[in-house]
């Protein structure tokens, strides 16, 4: 069951994520704030109360797709072929054939609509409430750094993901740079000052010369 699950997150998470939500990473996880947020207060009702709420968020998931893409073709088994539309619905069937509990399908599909009701629905229908993403969460994507969101109300921490900050410097250009720094900090004073000159360099012994028998 765990592996299915990740697989139908896997599959329907990545194909919402680069669709309908792409450059929108704030609201993608809004999504799933708000679908968990919905299977707690749901789950509160004693009818609908069950003790793992994964295949909840799972179906929710998949509910948004299906209202996303209802005419994509879907195959189950290889042997039914059927639009998106229809794909919870069919998820539901089967769980109902092979005996497992259909209510965590029904309380997913339940905040699956309520999302979809709240963010397209209802605004398509004219509606003045406009469910927005709140600003904490454009904040955290913001903050982390982590995708793109069209229209941010807040801009993205240009040092998030940077593990070091700070001066760079040229390998090998360290007593040039120590050196200029510091004619350059004495000022004009140090500069007009003359500065010793050694000649002697390279030359190991001077003085006078006799020439031997002389």
């Amino acid at each position: 069951m765990a592996q299915c699950l990740n697989a139908f997150k896997a599959k329907y998470g990545v194909s919402l994520e680069r669709g309908p939500f792409d450059n929108r990473t704030a609201d993608y996880v809004w999504m799933f704030i708000f679908g968990a947020l919905s299977l707690l207060v749901i789950a509160a009702v004693p009818f609908f109360w069950y003790p793992f709420m994964g295949i909840s968020l799972v179906f929710m998931l998949v509910y948004v797709w299906s209202r996303e893409f209802p005419n994509a073709r879907i195959n189950i088994y290889g042997v039914v072929s059927l639009k998106g539309f229809y794909l919870p619905w069919a998820l539901l069937a089967l769980d109902l054939i092979f005996g497992d509990p259909i209510k965590p399908d029904i309380v997913g599909m339940i905040a699956g609509h309520l999302y979809y009701f709240l963010t397209v629905l209802h605004p398509l229908a004219g509606g003045k409430f406009r469910f927005k993403t709140p600003l904490w969460v454009h904040k955290i994507v913001a903050y982390w750094g982590e995708g793109t969101q069209i229209n941010a109300p807040v801009q993205s921490n240009p040092s998030a993901g940077i593990v070091f900050k700070g001066r760079s410097h040229r390998l090998g250009g360290t007593q040039t740079t120590t050196r200029r720094t510091a004619e350059q900090t004495e000022g004009n004073d140090s500069a007009s000052c003359p500065q010793p000159q050694n000649q002697g360099d390279g030359i190991a012994f001077r003085g006078k010369s006799y020439r031997l028998d002389g």
